[in-house]
């Protein structure tokens, strides 16, 4: 079991940012890959960002491209998610997710956070 807690949320102003942070504890050997969501009011949940758990490769839905930044440091277990040039659009609950497997990006996360409410005045 892989336990997930996300932080970093919060009332930001259009154009403004925010740093999230999820960390992992548990059985963090069995994680391939990690992945932040987000879901609006009536919305589906989307799919963010995701990123190895070893080695460099990122992946990002085109939305937020150039403006959203995922990284991690395995000595903390934490991965983060830097959010620039943010929009209304852009507010949501966002979660963090892990994974245990290769396999598409979007797909196929057993683990998640709580999630931490991010709001963007306009």
């Amino acid at each position: 079991q892989v336990h997930l807690v996300e932080s970093g949320g919060g009332l930001v102003q259009a154009g403004g940012s925010l740093r999230l942070s999820c960390v992992a504890s548990g059985r963090t050997f069995v994680i391939y890959a990690m992945g932040w969501f987000r879901q609006a009011p009536g919305k589906e949940r989307e799919f963010i960002a995701a990123i190895r758990w070893s080695g460099e490769t990122t992946y990002y839905t085109d939305s937020v491209k150039g403006r959203f930044t995922i990284s991690r440091d395995n000595a903390k277990n934490t991965v983060y998610l830097q959010m620039n040039s943010l929009k209304p659009e852009d507010a949501a609950v966002y979660y963090c997710a892990a994974k245990p497997s290769a396999g598409g990006w979007s797909m196929d996360y057993p683990w998640w956070g709580q999630g931490t409410q991010v709001t963007v005045s306009s």
